[in-house]
């Protein structure tokens, strides 16, 4: 197998079906680029620390940058039988280079070779999903800044339960991308250690300079141990539960928007650009992008489940089973991407139906619990207020009324704590300016909030 870089130790070429299974460039060659960026300061490196000549340096990285640039410009394609990205570039060197080129793997193994591959492109993947999430947070605060005075029903087990406004439940939404964008940024921050130089597992002889190869990669230091350096997936899996969690966010977003389109609910109507039609029914306008998301979802979670099951019973340093890493958190990264990018201008397109909102809230007696606040303000126990509130809406539902239809006498038949005053304090209106506790639905406050969750943004901004 005179092909196979580490041929010398066999005697028979190896299986043509564990050589397709063996394989890994059909997915790991996206990371050509990093991995010609691992290679350029290894081999600088090298020269630097008189591993090799410093002719020998300057030719190979002039060589390695002809090859990317050569890849980058459609002239040379990535060979499908090669073994993997490592293995296609160290070739495509020494067939350039000749000798030259086979120096370039000294003090060096494919263990710490992909280790540092990876975490240079999950480094960048991390950096373009964080704008992507920092594009829908706007978009999100831009209809919000619009629905601060949008009334509409908050709900707890699905049932109308108290008055909010659209603005303060686009915000709670904010909150949540905000803790996504954090959560990615301690992940890059904590996998930007550098593996390289760990060997296959015990370090080299040679006289390396790890730090020099961090610095230069733009990592804050080598990692510490060499056996953790090729065998740690950490990052893999504490990324992909990042992008669970994020798909947990939009899926449940994803949810309310499907409920929403619903003729049971009309509160919003998406663009036509972002639904479709159904083959059969001709009045149907679907929200498939939104349910694709919710979909998507379960098979972001799984790849999580992969990673985590791949590695649990794996002893130290290197297995095979590794490579299952990468397919697993490049389909988490790739659906992510698209899932955003579909949903921000699904969103920032989308129609609210204010009136529709406003009807909803009307009824389903969702101010029942400031009529209650109302009599506690003039001296009763909540308790009672309660019972007695839970009462009228009870007779409200016997003669078909509202709390706001409902009499006055009936109201002071209850007792006479009720006055004329009592429709004003339960006004949709009022029962949402006057929400007015740190976080709560009154348009100052969601104003305020914004305003925060703007500063919070743009820290993000700046790193």
């Amino acid at each position: 197998m005179a092909d196979m870089m580490w041929a010398g130790r066999f005697s028979k070429q190896v299986d043509e079906t564990v050589n397709a299974f063996n394989s890994s460039i059909s997915f790991d060659g996206r990371m050509y680029r990093h991995d010609i960026q691992g290679s350029i300061a290894h081999a600088t490196m090298l020269g630097d620390c008189g591993i090799i000549t410093k002719q020998d340096s300057l030719e190979i990285i002039g060589g390695l940058e002809e090859i990317l640039k050569d890849i980058d410009e459609g002239r040379l394609e990535l060979d499908p039988n090669a073994e993997d990205i490592h293995m296609f570039v160290e070739a495509e060197l020494t067939k350039r280079l000749g000798d030259v080129g086979k120096r370039l793997h000294t003090s060096r193994s494919r263990n710490d070779q992909v280790a540092v591959d990876l975490r240079l492109y999950l480094r960048d993947e991390i950096n373009e999903i964080k704008n992507l999430v920092k594009e829908l947070i706007s978009a999100i605060i831009k209809m919000a800044k619009e629905h601060t005075e949008t009334i509409m029903p908050g709900y707890t087990h699905l049932q109308r339960a108290q008055p909010i406004t659209f603005a303060h439940h686009l915000m709670a939404y904010v909150w949540m991308l905000l803790r996504d964008l954090e959560r990615l940024s301690d992940t890059r921050e904590r996998m930007n250690v550098c593996p390289l130089g760990s060997g296959a597992l015990a370090g080299t002889t040679y006289r390396t300079n790890r730090k020099q190869t961090s610095d230069l990669l733009g990592f804050k230091e080598p990692m510490p141990n060499s056996l953790d350096g090729v065998s740690d997936r950490d990052y893999c899996i504490e990324l992909c539960c990042d992008l669970s969690l994020l798909m947990t966010h939009l899926s449940r977003f994803s949810e309310e928007i499907i409920m929403w389109c619903s003729w049971e609910f009309k509160f919003v109507e998406l663009d036509d650009a972002f639904a479709t039609g159904s083959s059969i029914m001709p009045q149907k306008k679907n929200p498939d992008v939104t349910e694709l998301i919710r979909g998507k979802t379960g098979r972001i979670n799984g790849d999580l489940i992969t990673l985590l099951t791949m590695m649990k019973g794996i002893p130290l340093a290197y297995n095979k089973d590794m490579q299952e890493d990468k397919e697993a958190i490049f389909d988490a990264v790739d659906n992510v991407k698209l899932c955003v990018r579909t949903f921000t201008p699904m969103l920032s397109t989308m129609r609210v139906l204010k009136e529709n909102m406003r009807n909803a809230a009307a009824r389903g007696f969702i101010n029942a619990t400031d009529c209650a606040d109302y009599l506690v303000k003039k001296g009763m126990p909540f308790r009672d207020a309660y019972k007695i509130t839970g009462t009228l809406v009870a007779l409200c539902i016997e003669k078909n009324l509202t709390l706001e239809t409902l009499p006055v006498e009936e109201y002071r038949k209850m007792t006479e704590l009720f006055a004329e005053d009592v429709y004003d304090a339960i006004s949709l209106e009022t029962c949402v300016r006057e929400r007015k506790s740190e976080g709560g639905p009154s348009p100052d406050e969601v104003t305020r909030q914004i305003a925060l969750a703007e500063e919070r943004l743009e820290i993000y901004n700046r790193v």
